[in-house]
Order: C-alpha cells, then structure tokens, then sequence
C-alpha cells in the first residue's frame, strides 16, 4: 500500500509525509473514518513510509528491502491485531488467521468487516479481539526489533477490542517499549475506551470529496463520465459504497427484498408472516442480523427524503427508488422518528446477543402499529 494507491485524502497524506520527515513520530496514532473513505489503506501507507529506505518527498520507494516485504504483509517488524471469530478451537488469535488477512489486504485496498468476515466464515459469532490476544501483543513487544527503524502494532477496529486487550493496549500507549508505534483504525472511535483514546494523536479521515470520486471511478471502473458522477453521488464519499452501487450488491438485494416482506407483514397485520419471518432472519449470523437492521434504517430514511423530491439529498440505487414510488407516502413526520428508534433499538439488542427471534417478532409488531398511524 502506497499514498499513491489512496484516493484523494492529499491534506492527510502530507500531513503524514510531513511529520515523519520532521522526525515527527507520535507513538500512538488513531485513524477514523465513517467507512470505506481510506483510513486502513492510509495508515498502511504511513506504517510502510516510515520504515522505507529510501523514501521521497512523496511516497516509499518500493524497492528497498522493506518497501518489498511491506508488499507481501510479512514485514518481522509489522504486526496485526483485527477482530477474529473464535468458530475453531485451534483458532484464536489474529495470527491463526494471517493467510486470510493477507490475501483480503493483497486483493482489496478498501473493504469493511463484512468483506473479513466473508473471508474467514464467521458462523453465528460475533467479532472481536479476544482476550487472549492480549499475551500475544506483548510476547511481539517484548522481543528486540528485528531491522526496521521503527515497529508497527496495527490495530484494525479497536472498538471490537476485548476489555482485558483494551486495557494492555492502554499500558501500551502509556509506556510504549522503544521506536514502537501503535496505529489505530477505527470506525466507531467513540466506543473505543476514553483513556485509550485520550493518548492517540487522532486522524480525521474524511469522506472522500466527489471530484476525486468521479476521478477514481473513470480510471479504475472505466466509467463514462455522467455514470461516474451519479455513482459518486449515491457512494456518499465511501468508495466501498461505490463498488456496491456498481455491482448491485447481493446482499443489498436480498435485504431490500427482506424490507419489502417485513413491511408487507406489518401493514397486513400478518402475523403468522411476522413469526415465520423473525424465525428466518434469527437463522442467520448476527453480523448480517445488524446489517439488516442498519440497511432498513437506510431505507426508512430515504423514502422519507424522497417525499420531498430533491434527487441531491436521496441515496438509492434503481430498485431501491423503484419501490420507494410506492412506499414512500407511509413513511412522514407522524412516524419517521419513531420507526428510526425502534429499528436503531433492535440493531442494539442484537449487538447485546438478546434472543433474536424475539427481537424481530416484537420489532415487527411494534412496525404494525407505527406505519399505519
């Protein structure tokens, strides 16, 4: 991963480029981001710029001794802690999963932690940073540096970490063993633990601007021009977005048939239909459980924006708009707030591992009263 692989993102490349050959290394960096604008692949960049031999005023060179083991993720010095599922007994620390981890990082530069869980098979569990992962940062630490000016500990989605990691993390920070330095990724950096948070340099990375978008999508999609601005306007400056809006995603199709059903149910007040779907929807992982949840919250908000006709503020792909002709009229000021809570609730219970056929059986009734008022 190199600064010139990121799109966009050039006030914080430079930033980074800057301070590091200031001599400017912060031992404890946390880079956020609403997801799919770059944070992981400009954290990569930056860990990679600061062990380069031979870097310029630009970027790493990609041919020194680290710049080539940096291509293949197997620096001695670089280490990676990213939330894992414990489906095996054999497998429960991050580096059970490297060969995995690799090959995502190798083939995509931008992806989220549905695209990780595809990878690995996550079954009914959801993921987080064990605890045991704890031993297994400061057996690395505790070893001498192998070649490199300085060793990375990359976290990916701290905000998964278990307790006893997160405060062995925070000692870390506090007392970091000489030329380490901590990267942090993160999506939600306010469920990560305040002390934590406290001691990290924070990067804001933010959406990424249109212009630089329909630049990326033209070169790397090979997208006509007016394609590329309205696939750019629905990705919101998420490029993982932009690739689901191009490719239609399954599972996005499969959610908004989902939508449709449990909609049909609550105005019908089938509840027969209710059970057999909450039953259904409780069969699977409660990773895809949530991304449900946040997918209906995603429409409840778009068919009440499409109520005021102003194409720049809706964000649906052509299915999605062809059903919101229709359905958008029950969603209005009487109800948009409270259908929005109860979903965001549901969403929370799940995250709680509350029985989830009772969550959706109970969502689903309370759906029945709200979008007939």
């Amino acid at each position: 991963m190199y600064f010139r692989d990121i799109i966009g993102q050039e006030d914080v490349k430079q930033q980074l480029i800057d301070s590091t050959r200031k001599g400017v290394v912060p031992h404890a960096r946390l880079f956020y981001e609403q997801g799919g604008a770059g944070a992981f692949p400009l954290a990569l960049a930056y860990a990679r710029y600061l062990n380069c031999r031979k870097r310029s005023e630009h970027d790493s060179c990609g041919y020194c001794p680290s710049c080539l083991k940096y291509n293949e993720l197997a620096h001695p010095d670089l280490h990676f802690v990213f939330p894992i599922t414990k489906k095996e007994k054999k497998k429960e620390v991050c580096d059970d999963y490297l060969p995995e981890w690799r090959s995502l990082l190798k083939n995509q530069i931008y992806f989220n932690l549905d695209h990780w869980l595809e990878s690995i098979d996550p079954g009914n569990s959801q993921a987080q940073i064990y605890s045991k992962e704890s031993d297994e940062i400061m057996r690395k630490l505790s070893l001498r540096i192998y070649e490199a000016d300085y060793r990375i500990l990359f976290v990916w989605l701290p905000e998964r970490l278990h307790a006893t990691c997160a405060n062995k993390l925070l000692k870390i920070i506090e007392e970091p063993p000489e030329n380490t330095v901590v990267l942090m990724v993160s999506e939600e950096p306010d469920m990560i633990l305040g002390t934590i948070q406290s001691r990290t340099q924070r990067v804001n990375v933010r959406a990424i601007q249109t212009d630089d978008m329909v630049n990326a999508l033209v070169k790397n999609e090979k997208m006509e021009l007016d394609s590329a601005r309205h696939v750019a306007h629905l990705a919101g400056g998420s490029y993982i977005k932009a690739m689901e809006v191009i490719s239609i995603n399954e599972e996005n199709l499969i959610f908004l048939e989902q939508f449709k059903e449990m909609m049909r149910n609550s105005w019908a007040r089938n509840v027969k239909g209710m059970k057999t779907m909450a039953d259904r929807i409780a069969s699977v992982g409660r990773e895809r459980q949530k991304n449900f949840l946040a997918y209906c919250q995603h429409m409840i908000r778009e068919n009440f924006m499409y109520r005021f006709q102003s194409p720049e503020l809706i964000y649906t792909n052509k299915e999605e708009a062809a059903f919101a002709l229709k359905f958008a009229p029950f969603i209005h000021e009487q109800n948009v707030f409270e259908l929005m809570d109860e979903l965001a609730k549901a969403e929370q219970h799940i995250a709680q591992n509350v029985n989830a056929k009772i969550v959706f059986f109970d969502l689903f009734l309370r759906l029945t009263v709200l979008i007939r008022q």
